[in-house]
């Protein structure tokens, strides 16, 4: 069976009896045509299933209408609900996006970014970067072919690089309060690798567990990859050990796959949570709300942040300066937590 062969906008044209330039001003929408001619020419699209060429549509017009985005991992729905505000808010511009994932790799990062550039996109925004890791170079060359905006990250020193974050550190300190004021004191602290977001929540537990002389190393615990598809066993099995020897009355999670691994911890050793041990995460996604326990945890405003990186962009792609922005976190209280027993 012979492929049909695919409809060109001279075929439109034709059908339509306009000229070319006259269809491609209907697909592009960039100059006034009569509405009459405006509907004989959808007509003539519709019937001949024309699908617009983007590429060359974009070579006519000088200037990609494609954002990159470069997540660290699609197996932590905190990325998946960022990206939903991302394209919606993409949408609304009539651009389109091109998604990467790093896999929490330094390197595939920089390689990420890399294609995204040699595809000519108009802007790119990299979601939790690894730039404890990659030097400051590589991102003021990338810079200088596109504009960038960071979301959630500790690094904000780079000229003309526009940043969107959550107050992490000021979240994680929340949190850690928090606690406090439910009267834990043995409080364990569990990040994960590779990111600039546990190590600003680390900064601010070890800020605030040394001021009130509460500071203990072994309650630090770094169970590795956060991201991935095993973070929750992983999480489990790190802490089964670390939970039997020092006995924490709380534990405080870096985000809410951690605090999961948590709570199936406290389940294999015969803890109630929240009456034995109290557990916090943070982020706020869906799953927070679907265990049992449900989560009490800190929302990281996720559909925000992914808005706030596109207006930004789309902005610094017409020529505005860099910004930042930072919003602030809220913790959502639910059934994880409880008064300290002890």
């Amino acid at each position: 069976m012979l492929k049909q062969k695919k409809a060109t906008i001279i075929d439109v044209a034709k059908m339509a009896r306009v000229s070319v330039a006259t269809v491609s001003r209907v697909v592009n929408g960039n100059y006034p045509v009569r509405q009459d001619t405006r509907d004989r020419v959808q007509a003539a699209i519709d019937t001949l299933h024309y699908v617009p060429n983007v590429q060359a549509r974009e070579l006519n017009m000088r200037h990609s209408t494609t954002i990159g985005v470069v997540v660290p991992s699609f197996y932590n729905m905190f990325f998946a609900e960022v990206i939903d505000g991302i394209e919606e808010t993409v949408r609304n511009y009539n651009y389109s996006l091109l998604i990467n994932c790093a896999k929490n790799d330094p390197q595939q990062e920089m390689d990420c970014v890399r294609a995204l550039v040699a595809r000519n996109v108009s802007g790119i925004i990299v979601v939790s970067p690894n730039t404890a890791h990659i030097h400051a170079s590589f991102y003021t060359d990338v810079i200088s072919h596109a504009p960038i905006v960071f979301i959630n990250t500790g690094w904000q020193q780079l000229p003309n690089a526009s940043y969107v974050n959550n107050d992490e550190r000021r979240g994680s300190a929340e949190a850690l309060q928090y606690l406090m004021g439910l009267g834990h004191r043995h409080i364990l602290f569990v990040r994960g690798g590779h990111s600039d977001s546990y190590t600003v929540k680390e900064e601010s537990y070890r800020h605030i567990m040394s001021e009130k002389g509460l500071l203990d190393e072994e309650l630090i615990v770094n169970i590795g990859e956060g991201n991935s598809i095993s973070t929750v066993d992983k999480t489990t099995e790190t802490l089964i050990p670390v939970i039997r020897k020092k006995n924490p009355t709380a534990i405080s999670c870096c985000n809410d796959l951690m605090a999961v691994g948590a709570l199936n911890a406290c389940k294999k050793l015969g803890l109630r949570v929240p009456e034995d041990v109290s557990i916090m995460g943070y982020d706020n996604i869906a799953l927070s709300r679907f265990v049992e326990p449900k989560l009490t945890t800190v929302d990281q405003n996720m559909l925000q942040l992914g808005t706030d990186a596109v207006t930004v962009l789309i902005d610094c792609i017409k020529g505005a300066s860099s910004r930042h922005i930072t919003l602030q976190n809220e913790i959502i209280e639910r059934d994880s937590t409880g008064p300290c027993k002890e």
